[in-house]
């Protein structure tokens, strides 16, 4: 079995060198998953550069895309980094995690931003009409959507990595979902 190592700064490239440090400086450290992309000589620039573009979104409404598909993806690394930048961008732990179920019924427009990304990354970009309907009706717009499946794409690489690799994670660990029988 393969044993996957997020590298250090010694052992990446001069590049991927400066932008550790540049994370270093504004966040205090660099990500394990961060640290993991900078095993390609570009991918944790054009990671980052997808990252932070400009947004039609709320950094609340990012937050929301990135639990809900790391959520269905799951991505413990992803739903604990997300679950610690979503109480940084105002929600209580109790919102996170019926967020993270796909739902978010203490703020409507939320709720049908929740439920159109769950069934988006489930169905594989198949999302129900009634999704659809109901996340244009709360006010969303096509230039929305369009940036809201861009951040599904961006979360879907980043579970993606963690889940192929499970490096550690560096972050503290999220509660795991009660699952929910019928």
């Amino acid at each position: 079995m393969k044993n996957f190592k997020v590298p250090t700064r010694d052992e990446v490239s001069e590049n991927n060198q400066a932008i550790f440090d540049s994370l270093n400086k504004g966040l205090g450290f660099v990500p394990n998953l961060y640290a993991y992309f900078a095993k390609s000589e570009t991918a944790l620039g054009d990671y980052l550069a997808l990252q932070n573009r400009k947004s039609s979104l709320k950094a609340k409404e990012r937050e929301v895309i990135n639990l809900v598909v790391s959520q269905v993806n799951g991505c413990r690394y992803c739903q604990s980094a997300h679950t610690a930048l979503g109480k940084m961008n105002g929600f209580s732990e109790d919102q996170i995690l019926e967020i993270r179920g796909g739902s978010a019924s203490f703020n409507a427009k939320l709720d049908a931003l929740a439920r159109f990304t769950k069934s988006v990354t489930e169905n594989r970009g198949r999302a129900s009409q009634e999704v659809k309907d109901a996340f244009f009706a709360a006010g969303y717009t096509e230039g929305n959507m369009v940036d809201a499946i861009v951040i599904v794409g961006d979360k879907i690489i980043s579970n993606y990595i963690h889940n192929l690799t499970e490096f550690a994670i560096d972050f503290p660990i999220a509660p795991e979902l009660e699952q929910v029988t019928a």
